[in-house]
């Protein structure tokens, strides 16, 4: 379920209940499940069961895999509901910290520009890009709405285009432009009494809530399975009969990519892969009543790694490390 339904649409906080539930049996994906849960009591109203979750994964003995974007989302909630000296605080430290990774700078940059904090969240995004693309042959995707954001708000401050704006309009890939999207006349236009400017905002809004739609949506991936070397090592040590499945790990690996390819072609959207070990395939096995060996479990499994957020997209960024774990980068490994 889409964490950015209305809320009309689906029961939110059934919804969070039945992800804390899933949470609970598989504590290794509890960050990934217990963050979904929380957006989904955001969006039912219940500010306060959300903060308690974001809390309850902060004070977790479990080493998370973004400690800083829990963070930002926790001050982002406490914002709304009337918590801004402890937001604020937090949104502090975030900036103090510096992460590597884009998605808190973005949360905390969006808070801040929300709340019509302009001059602060110019300076969060300014740091961030900074900080993440300097020197950077190609921008990850990750990185576009530090772009965007940045762009959007020097439009509001009324700035004249800079070297990063030049690069956002770059990545930009909708039809209408990023000075037509982020234009702060735009809004009068919606009072207009002319047919034709109303129907070009139309327009206009249109693509702009494709492009929040593209980057909130988390749809469950179409996943292809892959058992990293040593994993596949183990698991048809185990279980031999799978190797009519996997003849050698670099044919597993062309296979994987070669799938991907032909379901991009066919235009199948949101590809990704999920990373298989035998004991998660051997406890999912148990919990359908079924015998490892069986090799119709392998599709199943893989599924159900990427209905609980393990898969990562496909395919890379050219210069990004490569999905099979060599260390080159996807354009000069399976990417060529």
């Amino acid at each position: 379920m889409r964490p950015d339904t209305p809320a009309e649409n689906v029961d939110h906080t059934a919804e969070a209940a039945r992800l804390e539930r899933t949470a609970g049996l598989y504590p290794e994906d509890a960050e990934a499940l217990l963050l979904r849960a929380a957006a989904h009591l955001e969006l039912s109203g219940d500010r306060p069961a959300a903060a308690a979750l974001y809390d309850r994964l902060l004070a977790s003995d479990a080493e998370l895999e973004s400690p800083y974007l829990v963070r930002a989302l926790k001050a982002s909630n406490l914002w709304e509901y009337d918590h801004e000296a402890e937001a604020r605080a937090i949104i502090d430290g975030i900036r103090a910290a510096a992460p590597r990774d884009p998605a808190p700078w973005v949360i905390v940059g969006e808070s801040l520009e929300a709340h019509d904090e302009l001059e602060q969240a110019h300076e969060t995004f300014t740091e961030a890009v900074r900080l993440l693309l300097t020197d950077v042959p190609e921008p990850p995707a990750a990185a576009h709405p530090l772009l965007f954001g940045r762009h959007r708000v020097r439009r509001m401050l009324g700035a004249a285009h800079d070297e990063w704006d030049t690069l956002a309009d770059t990545v930009h890939s909708l039809p209408v432009t990023l000075d037509e999207l982020h234009d702060p006349k735009r809004v009068w236009s919606l009072g207009s009494e002319n047919p034709a400017e109303l129907e070009a905002e139309i327009s206009r809004l249109r693509a702009e809530v494709g492009a929040y739609r593209t980057a909130l949506s988390r749809p469950f991936p179409v996943a292809v399975l892959h058992w990293p070397a040593d994993e596949l090592t183990e698991l048809l040590e185990a279980y031999p009969s799978l190797a009519a499945e996997y003849p050698s790990h670099e044919e597993h690996l062309a296979a994987i990519e070669a799938a991907l390819r032909e379901l991009a072609s066919s235009g199948t959207p949101n590809l990704g892969i999920v990373p298989g070990t035998v004991p998660s395939y051997e406890a999912f096995a148990a919990s359908e009543g079924t015998t490892p060996d069986d090799a119709d479990l392998l599709p199943q499994y893989a599924t159900t790694l990427a209905a609980r957020g393990r898969a990562l997209p496909w395919p890379p960024q050219r210069s990004a490390p490569c999905w099979c774990g060599s260390g080159r980068a996807y354009g000069e490994c399976h990417g060529v």
